[in-house]
């Protein structure tokens, strides 16, 4: 089908068509666009057109783009959105269409670390409810995380099975979330994470590392959350001040 326009609303309309060839089904994750020769005469636009359109969905991280290799449709991100929201982890994958799932690895409770102490206000003698999961999407495996609550909020110890831990924890102390504090480390091959995710050793994690606090600022949470890279889309809307 050809396509008709100015430069900039051709770059725009190639954006759309691939975008809807994608919602159709008539692309999917993996597939391989033709090359620019054959997809510019298909579409009935000028290379530098095409061009500029596949660089622009690069951008939006719906193609990859692999230097003497080819265009290729990108997988659909478990996780996009603006970092500047806090959501937990479930309503990250319920959001893009996923089914959430759980894999508990390990629950108990014990002496926390000297930052952990820091991070969460801790009095000497304190403890902490230690709480390692996996959470999956469609049953893959995407984020493995490591959260912290003091123990004297839950001395019944975690209950919860695939439940959101932010709803957890408020249905059981009556404490809601209202902010978090974020620390964002990108991070290479790890032993433990990328064989729990099932990473190859070339992939990349995310590591936010998150102070969340209650409506009266005490810090109630302290997560580690390893986000495998491939599998995450986020943005930052910055102003000029």
């Amino acid at each position: 089908m050809s396509i008709k326009g100015n430069f900039r609303s051709l770059s725009l309309l190639v954006m759309d068509k691939i975008k809807s060839d994608i919602d159709s089904g008539e692309l999917k994750p993996g597939d391989r666009l033709p090359s620019e020769a054959e997809l510019s005469k298909q579409l009935g636009v000028s290379r530098a057109t095409l061009r500029e359109a596949l660089r622009l969905l690069e951008e939006e991280k719906i193609v990859i783009r692999r230097h003497g290799v080819g265009t290729f449709i990108n997988s659909r991100p478990v996780f996009s959105g603006g970092i500047g929201e806090l959501f937990s982890v479930t309503d990250a994958i319920e959001r893009q269409g996923y089914k959430a799932g759980t894999i508990i690895l390990r629950t108990a409770f014990g002496e926390p670390g000297e930052e952990e102490r820091k991070r969460l206000s801790l009095n000497p003698g304190e403890g902490v409810l230690m709480v390692e999961r996996i959470r999956t999407a469609d049953g893959d495996p995407v984020v493995y995380c490591f959260d912290r609550i003091p123990a004297h909020l839950v001395p019944g110890g975690y209950t919860a099975e695939g439940e959101s831990i932010f709803n957890w924890l408020e249905s059981k102390t009556g404490l809601r979330i209202a902010y978090a504090v974020a620390h964002i480390e990108p991070l290479g091959y790890s032993e433990k994470v990328s064989n729990l995710l099932r990473c190859d050793k070339n992939a990349t994690l995310l590591l936010l590392k998150q102070i969340h606090y209650d409506e009266s600022e005490r810090p109630v949470l302290y997560s580690h959350n390893y986000f495998r890279a491939d599998k995450i889309h986020f943005h930052v809307v910055r102003r000029r001040l």
